[in-house]
Parts: structure tokens; C-alpha cells; sequence
């Protein structure tokens, strides 16, 4: 293999493969990533055996070939050279990589590829396309709520909930403390309607990948039932070989596992709606969350009515025992009863900080129910997040 490539180039790709890489491994090979040369592009790729990478550069091909090398090593090194063209030569005696780069030169040593995992692509697959702006914004809105993936005892939990029904999309994430649902329209209706779960993390590099990519071009979504897999394809910004990447497949494992009836959770009536202005909201959390640190995280909410002359009133407290206590008000639109409740304020930060209007709705029945939370201007078809209270501190 002989080749050269751009150093922000190489180093761009090595930043969206790399998250995949094993951190901890009985195989030393999946401590690597992959470099290998396909059509006159250079290919990298890596996997932890449940979430799997690839991404295609652009680069002045010479000779075919393929080797993999650590990745920690690699990518240090590729990110410590100045801004200009990086020349790679394998040698196949010492199975190991020559890189040059103006006036730096060093060996790195790999793994023969054959060793490495054959990773599966989205080629070969009718990929459901969807605008990447699109997937990142729903996927930023649910993926937040799942569980900890190391939480084992609840696998299902960890995951998001995909479900194709038609031309409609529905993701659902839950921890058993809180719930967000989020639905959209697919351009093009779906071959088969089907309900998969998709671990949290995988949609989280999804969304950290497709900020890079090309916003005017669709982002692909293959389901391959199968081999319990699924695959999403993303196309690059650029052309030739300064484009950044030219493509990047992620393909994950599914969770085998059974997800709650989450419209089981979301109240169907409620007896306060109290509309706010969501910057106004988040700002007050934030400072409140600074007083609730040493109480779970715990913020009262009194919910107000106002009145003719007097507008409504959305008073959060939160008490230290050593750092003091805080309290802000925000101006509200309330309709109905005036109500008190707790909540975990990092769990109120966490959905307001993903709600992109100007007016967030809050509907209340009572101190022991769950709050649901909608943006204004978006019916309950678009997004909905549910999150349980906590225990009133009197």
C-alpha cells in the first residue's frame, strides 16, 4: 500500500472512527483501526464488535493494500503533524506503516487485516433516505433519556425505541424516570412497517457523525433484520480530495429485547397547563441546579395562576444544607389549579436544552404525577418528554 493523503483529512476520519474502537479487548486487532485502499480512496474503519465505523477519504492512491495500526498511536501522531500532505508506504516484511510528513518520519507498527472483522456496509441495501439535519435534531431530542449502558439489568432501557410505521418514524427512550417520544415524517414510507431498539450510543455517534456531513444530501437508514443489524450511511461535505470524507457507514447491533408500552406512561389529561419561556426557564434551572447539587438535584416548582392584573407565576426553590439556597421566578401563562411539585433539575435542563421553540408547555395534575413537557407549536404527533417527581422536601 502507498498512498497520500491530507493531514486534516486523515485526521477528520481517524476523529469519527475512532470513537468505535475497542477500549477494552481480549483481541489486540480491535484496538486497531483499519486503513485499507478501495477505488482510489483510503478507507478506515473500526469496531467494538457492536457499533462499526467506516469512512472513505480521499487520497492519491499508488498501491493497493491494507494493514490495520493502533489507533491511539496513529491518531496522536497524525494529529501532532503540521497542516500538509502525509505520505504512507506499508512494509509488507515488518507488517508496518512508513508515514512521512514535511519534515517528520516514523514506523508505526500493525496487525495484518485479515485479522480485523469484516464490518458490513450499507452496499447492497435500499437505505430509507431522511434529511441528516432532520435525524440529528429527533435522535439529539430522545437518545439523552435511555438508560446507562452499563446498566445491564435493563437492557431494553439502554436502547431507543425505532419504530417505522409507514411514512411515520417514532423514537421513545426511557430510564424509568423519564420518557421522550419523538415523531416525524419520512419522506418516502417505509418497505415494511417494523419496531427495532437501537442502543442509545450508536444514535449518539449518528449525531455526532452527521454534523459533519452534507445537510442538501439524505441520510440513509437500512434495517437488515437478519443479522439484527442496522446500517446508516452519511455522504461528506466536498468533493475530491479536499472534501473532508466522502462517506461514512455506521452499522450497530439491535437490542434483543422487549421496550415498555411507553403510551402507557404519557398522561392523557391534566388539570394545570403552564406555558413558559423556555430561555427564561432553563436559565432560572441552571442557577437553581447550583443549590440542588447537594439534594439530589432536587427543585421545587410552585405552579401560580394569575389574574387580570397580575401574571402568572412559576417560583423554583432549591436548598443546601452547606452551599445555602436560591430562589428564581418566572412569569407564566397558567391555566387551571396552582399545584407544587419536585423535579430532578438536571432532568429538566437535559429536555429543555433540546427544545428549539420559544414557549415550552408544562401539564401538571398532581405532586405524586408526572410532568409532561411539549414545545410550543408542536402537537403531541411531534415531541412529547414525561418525567416522574420527586418526593416533596417539607
Amino acid at each position: 500500500m502507498r498512498l497520500s493523503v491530507l493531514q486534516e483529512n486523515l485526521a477528520k476520519g481517524l476523529s469519527i472512527v475512532g470513537r468505535a474502537v475497542s477500549a477494552r479487548s481480549t483481541l489486540p486487532v480491535l484496538s486497531n483501526i483499519l486503513l485499507s485502499t478501495d477505488e482510489s480512496r483510503l478507507k478506515l474503519a473500526a469496531t467494538n464488535l457492536e457499533v462499526g465505523v467506516s469512512c472513505w477519504l480521499g487520497a492519491q492512491v499508488a498501491d493497493d493494500g491494507a494493514i490495520t495500526l493502533p489507533a491511539r498511536l496513529l491518531t496522536d501522531w497524525v494529529n501532532s503533524m503540521p497542516l500538509e500532505k502525509i505520505d504512507m508506504e506499508m512494509v509488507v516484511r515488518t507488517m508496518s506503516i512508513n508515514l512521512k510528513c514535511a519534515r517528520f518520519e516514523s514506523n508505526i507498527k500493525g496487525i495484518d487485516a485479515s485479522e480485523f472483522p469484516l464490518i458490513p456496509t450499507a452496499d447492497g441495501e435500499n437505505p430509507l433516505g431522511l434529511p441528516a439535519a432532520t435525524l440529528r435534531k429527533i435522535i439529539d431530542q430522545v437518545a439523552f433519556a435511555a438508560a446507562d449502558a452499563k446498566d445491564t439489568s435493563r437492557p431494553s432501557l439502554t436502547g431507543v425505541l425505532t419504530r417505522f410505521e409507514g411514512d411515520r418514524l417514532t423514537l421513545a427512550a426511557t430510564d424509568g424516570y423519564r420518557l421522550s417520544v419523538r415523531r416525524t415524517v419520512l419522506p418516502t414510507p417505509a418497505p415494511v412497517d417494523l419496531s427495532i431498539i437501537v442502543p442509545a450510543r450508536s444514535l449518539q455517534e449518528v449525531s455526532r457523525i452527521g454534523g459533519e456531513a452534507d445537510a442538501d444530501k439524505p441520510l440513509g437508514i437500512a434495517v437488515a433484520e437478519g443479522r439484527n443489524q442496522i446500517l446508516f450511511r452519511m455522504t461528506g461535505k466536498g468533493e475530491g480530495e479536499r472534501g473532508a470524507f466522502h462517506q461514512v457507514d455506521l452499522v450497530s447491533q439491535l437490542i434483543d429485547a422487549k421496550f415498555p408500552d411507553f403510551n402507557a406512561i404519557i398522561p392523557k389529561s391534566y388539570t394545570t397547563r403552564t406555558v413558559l419561556d423556555t430561555a427564561a426557564l432553563l436559565r432560572a434551572l441552571r442557577v437553581a441546579s447550583l443549590f440542588a447539587r447537594d439534594a439530589s438535584d432536587r427543585v421545587m416548582v410552585a405552579i401560580t395562576p394569575g389574574s387580570e392584573t397580575v401574571p402568572g407565576q412559576v417560583t423554583l426553590k432549591a436548598t443546601s444544607a452547606e452551599a445555602g439556597d436560591n430562589v428564581s421566578e418566572v412569569d407564566a401563562l397558567v391555566e387551571g389549579n396552582p399545584l407544587e411539585i419536585a423535579f430532578n433539575a438536571r432532568y429538566l435542563i437535559d429536555v429543555l436544552s433540546v427544545i428549539d421553540t420559544s414557549q415550552v408547555v408544562l401539564e401538571t395534575t398532581r405532586p405524586d404525577r408526572p410532568g409532561v413537557f411539549r414545545p410550543v407549536g408542536a402537537g403531541p404527533e411531534e415531541f412529547t418528554h414525561v418525567i416522574m417527581p420527586m418526593q416533596l422536601n417539607r
